[in-house]
Protein backbone atom coordinates (compact mmCIF):
# COMPACT_ATOMS: atom_id res chain seq x y z
CA UNK A 1 0.00 0.00 0.00
CA UNK A 2 1.05 3.53 -0.95
CA UNK A 3 0.16 6.34 1.07
CA UNK A 4 1.15 9.75 0.54
CA UNK A 5 2.23 12.26 3.55
CA UNK A 6 2.60 16.09 2.97
CA UNK A 7 5.71 17.20 3.60
CA UNK A 8 4.65 19.52 6.04
CA UNK A 9 3.21 16.68 7.83
CA UNK A 10 5.85 14.44 7.91
CA UNK A 11 7.28 14.53 11.18
CA UNK A 12 4.05 14.13 12.77
CA UNK A 13 2.78 10.97 10.54
CA UNK A 14 5.40 9.02 10.83
CA UNK A 15 5.42 8.08 14.05
CA UNK A 16 1.76 7.20 13.53
CA UNK A 17 2.30 5.58 10.72
CA UNK A 18 4.99 3.58 12.67
CA UNK A 19 2.74 2.33 14.99
CA UNK A 20 -0.16 1.24 12.85
CA UNK A 21 2.53 -1.67 11.33
CA UNK A 22 4.18 0.65 8.08
CA UNK A 23 7.87 -0.82 8.22
CA UNK A 24 9.26 0.95 5.01
CA UNK A 25 8.90 4.66 4.59
CA UNK A 26 10.27 6.62 1.12
CA UNK A 27 10.33 10.23 1.85
CA UNK A 28 10.32 11.83 -2.21
CA UNK A 29 10.56 15.61 -0.88
CA UNK A 30 13.30 17.32 -2.95
CA UNK A 31 12.79 20.12 -0.06
CA UNK A 32 13.42 18.45 2.95
CA UNK A 33 16.88 16.53 0.49
CA UNK A 34 18.42 19.95 0.70
CA UNK A 35 17.39 21.23 4.26
CA UNK A 36 20.39 19.51 6.98
CA UNK A 37 18.50 21.16 9.92
CA UNK A 38 15.39 19.18 8.63
CA UNK A 39 17.66 15.90 7.48
CA UNK A 40 18.98 16.01 11.31
CA UNK A 41 16.03 16.80 12.80
CA UNK A 42 13.90 13.56 10.78
CA UNK A 43 17.31 11.92 11.70
CA UNK A 44 16.54 12.15 15.17
CA UNK A 45 12.75 11.51 15.33
CA UNK A 46 12.91 8.12 13.77
CA UNK A 47 15.76 7.03 15.93
CA UNK A 48 13.73 8.01 18.78
CA UNK A 49 10.18 7.00 17.63
CA UNK A 50 10.56 4.31 14.78
CA UNK A 51 13.86 2.64 15.78
CA UNK A 52 13.00 -0.33 13.06
CA UNK A 53 11.49 1.74 10.08
CA UNK A 54 13.72 1.35 6.71
CA UNK A 55 13.58 5.08 5.35
CA UNK A 56 14.48 6.01 1.85
CA UNK A 57 15.76 9.58 2.72
CA UNK A 58 16.95 11.78 -0.75
CA UNK A 59 20.02 13.72 0.34
CA UNK A 60 21.79 16.57 -1.67
CA UNK A 61 25.45 15.33 -2.43
CA UNK A 62 26.64 18.47 -0.98
CA UNK A 63 25.32 18.33 2.63
CA UNK A 64 26.72 15.06 2.84
CA UNK A 65 29.71 15.24 5.80
CA UNK A 66 30.10 12.89 8.98
CA UNK A 67 28.01 14.51 11.35
CA UNK A 68 25.00 13.63 8.96
CA UNK A 69 26.07 10.47 8.53
CA UNK A 70 26.77 9.87 12.01
CA UNK A 71 23.02 10.17 12.60
CA UNK A 72 22.26 8.13 9.71
CA UNK A 73 24.28 5.38 11.09
CA UNK A 74 22.09 4.38 13.91
CA UNK A 75 18.92 3.84 11.43
CA UNK A 76 17.74 1.45 8.81
CA UNK A 77 18.36 3.58 6.13
CA UNK A 78 19.04 4.11 2.04
CA UNK A 79 20.58 7.27 1.16
CA UNK A 80 18.98 8.58 -2.66
CA UNK A 81 21.55 11.27 -3.72
CA UNK A 82 20.37 12.52 -6.70
CA UNK A 83 22.85 12.59 -9.62
CA UNK A 84 21.95 16.48 -11.83
CA UNK A 85 24.20 18.38 -13.67
CA UNK A 86 24.68 22.24 -13.54
CA UNK A 87 24.01 24.04 -17.37
CA UNK A 88 26.69 26.59 -18.29
CA UNK A 89 27.17 27.92 -21.96
CA UNK A 90 23.91 25.56 -23.20
CA UNK A 91 25.43 21.97 -21.97
CA UNK A 92 24.84 20.47 -19.05
CA UNK A 93 28.11 19.50 -16.87
CA UNK A 94 28.79 17.43 -14.02
CA UNK A 95 30.48 18.00 -10.86
CA UNK A 96 32.46 14.73 -10.63
CA UNK A 97 35.03 15.59 -8.09
CA UNK A 98 32.06 16.42 -5.25
CA UNK A 99 29.96 13.26 -6.32
CA UNK A 100 32.56 10.97 -5.84
CA UNK A 101 34.04 12.48 -2.49
CA UNK A 102 30.81 12.11 -1.08
CA UNK A 103 30.26 8.40 -2.55
CA UNK A 104 34.15 7.72 -1.01
CA UNK A 105 32.29 8.69 2.08
CA UNK A 106 29.40 6.64 2.02
CA UNK A 107 31.71 3.65 0.99
CA UNK A 108 34.31 3.99 3.84
CA UNK A 109 30.61 4.40 5.95
CA UNK A 110 29.24 1.39 5.01
CA UNK A 111 25.83 3.26 4.78
CA UNK A 112 23.55 2.20 1.90
CA UNK A 113 23.17 4.58 -1.09
CA UNK A 114 21.98 5.35 -4.77
CA UNK A 115 21.84 7.61 -7.21
CA UNK A 116 18.38 9.28 -9.11
CA UNK A 117 19.07 10.62 -12.03
CA UNK A 118 16.57 11.66 -15.35
CA UNK A 119 17.46 12.07 -19.21
CA UNK A 120 16.47 14.72 -21.36
CA UNK A 121 15.13 16.71 -18.57
CA UNK A 122 17.34 19.38 -17.51
CA UNK A 123 18.57 22.17 -19.57
CA UNK A 124 21.42 21.37 -22.13
CA UNK A 125 21.18 17.61 -21.66
CA UNK A 126 21.95 15.14 -24.33
CA UNK A 127 22.32 11.79 -24.86
CA UNK A 128 26.24 11.93 -24.67
CA UNK A 129 25.86 13.60 -21.36
CA UNK A 130 23.29 10.46 -19.90
CA UNK A 131 25.61 8.02 -20.97
CA UNK A 132 28.61 10.13 -19.07
CA UNK A 133 26.64 10.39 -16.16
CA UNK A 134 25.61 6.80 -16.28
CA UNK A 135 29.03 6.05 -16.87
CA UNK A 136 30.47 7.91 -13.79
CA UNK A 137 27.15 6.99 -11.59
CA UNK A 138 28.09 2.89 -11.86
CA UNK A 139 31.82 3.51 -11.07
CA UNK A 140 31.07 4.69 -7.77
CA UNK A 141 29.99 1.54 -6.39
CA UNK A 142 25.88 3.00 -5.46
CA UNK A 143 23.57 -0.23 -4.46
CA UNK A 144 21.55 0.90 -6.60
CA UNK A 145 20.85 3.61 -9.63
CA UNK A 146 16.97 5.01 -9.82
CA UNK A 147 15.28 6.58 -12.53
CA UNK A 148 12.31 8.23 -11.67
CA UNK A 149 10.77 9.06 -14.83
CA UNK A 150 9.50 5.73 -15.05
CA UNK A 151 7.21 5.83 -11.69
CA UNK A 152 6.13 9.22 -13.07
CA UNK A 153 5.40 8.32 -16.36
CA UNK A 154 7.51 11.45 -17.06
CA UNK A 155 7.96 12.12 -20.80
CA UNK A 156 10.99 14.06 -22.27
CA UNK A 157 10.58 15.92 -24.94
CA UNK A 158 12.76 16.13 -27.99
CA UNK A 159 15.14 19.23 -27.61
CA UNK A 160 18.01 21.07 -30.12
CA UNK A 161 20.43 18.78 -28.28
CA UNK A 162 18.50 15.73 -27.52
CA UNK A 163 16.34 14.05 -30.39
CA UNK A 164 13.95 11.71 -30.05
CA UNK A 165 15.51 9.16 -31.25
CA UNK A 166 18.15 9.86 -28.42
CA UNK A 167 15.52 9.78 -25.73
CA UNK A 168 13.92 6.88 -26.95
CA UNK A 169 17.76 4.92 -26.83
CA UNK A 170 18.18 6.45 -23.27
CA UNK A 171 14.89 4.68 -21.76
CA UNK A 172 15.77 1.53 -22.42
CA UNK A 173 19.52 1.55 -21.74
CA UNK A 174 17.68 2.47 -18.38
CA UNK A 175 15.55 -0.05 -18.44
CA UNK A 176 18.27 -2.64 -19.04
CA UNK A 177 19.98 -0.47 -15.88
CA UNK A 178 17.29 -0.91 -13.81
CA UNK A 179 16.97 -4.87 -14.83
CA UNK A 180 20.79 -6.02 -14.64
CA UNK A 181 21.82 -3.44 -11.73
CA UNK A 182 19.52 -2.71 -9.85
CA UNK A 183 16.75 -5.57 -9.53
CA UNK A 184 19.97 -7.56 -10.63
CA UNK A 185 22.19 -6.86 -7.72
CA UNK A 186 25.40 -6.60 -9.18
CA UNK A 187 26.82 -3.91 -7.59
CA UNK A 188 29.40 -6.28 -5.81
CA UNK A 189 30.92 -7.41 -8.93
CA UNK A 190 29.63 -5.16 -12.17
CA UNK A 191 32.84 -2.93 -12.25
CA UNK A 192 35.10 -6.11 -12.40
CA UNK A 193 32.97 -7.13 -15.12
CA UNK A 194 32.87 -4.01 -17.01
CA UNK A 195 37.05 -3.62 -16.73
CA UNK A 196 37.49 -7.34 -17.83
CA UNK A 197 35.33 -7.14 -20.86
CA UNK A 198 36.83 -3.88 -21.74
CA UNK A 199 33.65 -1.66 -22.01
CA UNK A 200 31.50 0.78 -20.38
CA UNK A 201 28.84 0.50 -18.50
CA UNK A 202 26.63 2.40 -20.22
CA UNK A 203 27.66 0.18 -23.89
CA UNK A 204 26.77 -2.90 -21.58
CA UNK A 205 23.54 -1.62 -20.67
CA UNK A 206 23.17 -0.99 -24.57
CA UNK A 207 24.07 -3.95 -25.33
CA UNK A 208 21.34 -5.46 -22.76
CA UNK A 209 18.69 -3.51 -24.07
CA UNK A 210 19.08 -5.47 -27.28
CA UNK A 211 19.52 -8.77 -25.18
CA UNK A 212 15.99 -7.87 -23.32
CA UNK A 213 14.43 -7.44 -26.50
CA UNK A 214 15.56 -10.64 -28.25
CA UNK A 215 13.85 -11.86 -25.01
CA UNK A 216 10.93 -10.74 -24.63
CA UNK A 217 11.75 -8.50 -21.42
CA UNK A 218 12.50 -5.25 -22.49
CA UNK A 219 10.98 -1.87 -21.55
CA UNK A 220 8.49 -2.58 -24.48
CA UNK A 221 7.03 -5.84 -22.92
CA UNK A 222 5.32 -5.93 -19.53
CA UNK A 223 8.20 -7.01 -17.84
CA UNK A 224 8.85 -5.68 -14.58
CA UNK A 225 12.21 -6.25 -13.39
CA UNK A 226 11.38 -5.81 -9.39
CA UNK A 227 8.37 -8.83 -9.76
CA UNK A 228 11.07 -11.37 -11.33
CA UNK A 229 12.56 -13.67 -8.73
CA UNK A 230 16.62 -12.65 -8.50
CA UNK A 231 17.02 -16.59 -9.58
CA UNK A 232 16.11 -16.02 -12.63
CA UNK A 233 17.42 -12.34 -13.23
CA UNK A 234 20.57 -13.84 -11.91
CA UNK A 235 20.26 -16.55 -14.56
CA UNK A 236 19.81 -13.66 -17.44
CA UNK A 237 22.81 -12.20 -16.45
CA UNK A 238 24.97 -15.27 -16.88
CA UNK A 239 23.25 -15.70 -20.39
CA UNK A 240 23.56 -12.23 -21.31
CA UNK A 241 27.39 -11.97 -20.10
CA UNK A 242 28.27 -15.36 -21.44
CA UNK A 243 27.93 -14.09 -24.78
CA UNK A 244 29.54 -10.75 -24.03
CA UNK A 245 32.42 -12.66 -23.16
CA UNK A 246 32.86 -15.16 -26.15
CA UNK A 247 31.82 -11.95 -28.25
CA UNK A 248 34.82 -10.25 -26.77
CA UNK A 249 37.21 -12.87 -27.00
CA UNK A 250 37.66 -13.38 -23.16
CA UNK A 251 36.02 -16.67 -22.52
CA UNK A 252 39.38 -17.82 -20.38
CA UNK A 253 37.81 -15.02 -17.94
CA UNK A 254 34.45 -16.47 -17.73
CA UNK A 255 34.62 -19.00 -15.10
CA UNK A 256 36.03 -16.80 -12.78
CA UNK A 257 33.42 -14.24 -13.79
CA UNK A 258 30.11 -16.70 -13.36
CA UNK A 259 32.20 -17.95 -10.26
CA UNK A 260 31.77 -13.99 -8.67
CA UNK A 261 28.38 -13.59 -10.20
CA UNK A 262 26.49 -16.39 -8.60
CA UNK A 263 28.47 -16.64 -5.20
CA UNK A 264 27.45 -12.49 -4.58
CA UNK A 265 23.95 -13.86 -5.84
CA UNK A 266 23.43 -16.27 -3.28
CA UNK A 267 25.28 -14.46 -0.53
CA UNK A 268 22.67 -11.39 -1.62
CA UNK A 269 19.60 -14.33 -1.51
CA UNK A 270 20.80 -15.12 2.26
CA UNK A 271 19.87 -11.03 3.07
CA UNK A 272 16.81 -10.57 0.78
CA UNK A 273 15.08 -13.58 1.22
CA UNK A 274 16.61 -15.62 3.87
CA UNK A 275 17.57 -18.37 1.35
CA UNK A 276 20.21 -20.80 2.10
CA UNK A 277 21.96 -22.14 -1.23
CA UNK A 278 24.90 -24.65 -2.40
CA UNK A 279 26.40 -23.79 -5.10
CA UNK A 280 29.42 -25.41 -7.44
CA UNK A 281 32.50 -23.09 -7.88
CA UNK A 282 35.83 -23.13 -10.27
CA UNK A 283 37.66 -21.39 -7.96
CA UNK A 284 37.96 -21.24 -4.21
CA UNK A 285 35.68 -18.84 -2.68
CA UNK A 286 38.12 -16.83 -0.66
CA UNK A 287 39.95 -16.05 -3.75
CA UNK A 288 36.60 -15.26 -5.39
CA UNK A 289 36.37 -12.12 -2.89
CA UNK A 290 39.78 -11.24 -2.13
CA UNK A 291 41.10 -8.13 -3.10
CA UNK A 292 42.91 -10.00 -6.13
CA UNK A 293 39.92 -10.46 -7.88
CA UNK A 294 39.30 -7.26 -8.78
CA UNK A 295 41.11 -7.50 -11.83
CA UNK A 296 39.59 -10.76 -13.59
CA UNK A 297 42.25 -11.02 -16.18
CA UNK A 298 45.69 -11.00 -13.49
CA UNK A 299 43.64 -13.01 -11.02
CA UNK A 300 43.11 -15.73 -13.64
CA UNK A 301 46.63 -15.54 -14.91
CA UNK A 302 47.78 -16.18 -11.31
CA UNK A 303 44.85 -17.94 -9.16
CA UNK A 304 44.71 -21.93 -9.64
CA UNK A 305 40.95 -23.21 -10.23
CA UNK A 306 40.13 -25.09 -7.53
CA UNK A 307 36.33 -26.78 -8.36
CA UNK A 308 34.11 -26.70 -5.00
CA UNK A 309 30.67 -27.30 -3.57
CA UNK A 310 30.13 -24.08 -1.52
CA UNK A 311 27.19 -23.82 1.16
CA UNK A 312 26.02 -19.65 1.36
CA UNK A 313 23.94 -19.49 4.44
CA UNK A 314 23.16 -16.96 7.07
CA UNK A 315 26.24 -16.81 9.19
CA UNK A 316 26.56 -14.77 12.91
CA UNK A 317 27.51 -11.08 11.20
CA UNK A 318 26.18 -11.81 8.22
CA UNK A 319 25.91 -14.32 5.00
CA UNK A 320 28.38 -16.68 5.20
CA UNK A 321 30.07 -19.87 3.39
CA UNK A 322 31.38 -23.72 4.10
CA UNK A 323 32.99 -25.41 1.42
CA UNK A 324 31.99 -28.89 1.64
Amino acid sequence: MNLEVPSSELFEKLPQLYQSGVTEFYVHDRKLAADRKALLSLADLVADKCPDLFLSLPVEARLIDMPLLEKLSDLYVSIEIPLEGETKGGSLGLDKKLYKSKADILNRSGLVFGFTMAWGVQEGDSFRAFRDRLDFAASLYPNHIDFPQFEQKEEARPTGTYSSKDLDFSRTMAFACRTFYTAGRAVPWFNQIVQALKITPSTLFADADEWQQCNNCSYYTEFVPEDAEHKDLERMQLAFLREKFEEKHKSQLWPAAEDLIRLNGAMSRVVEEGEESQIELTYNPDDLLSPEAMNLSRFCDNVTGEPCLVRVFEGRDGPDYKIL
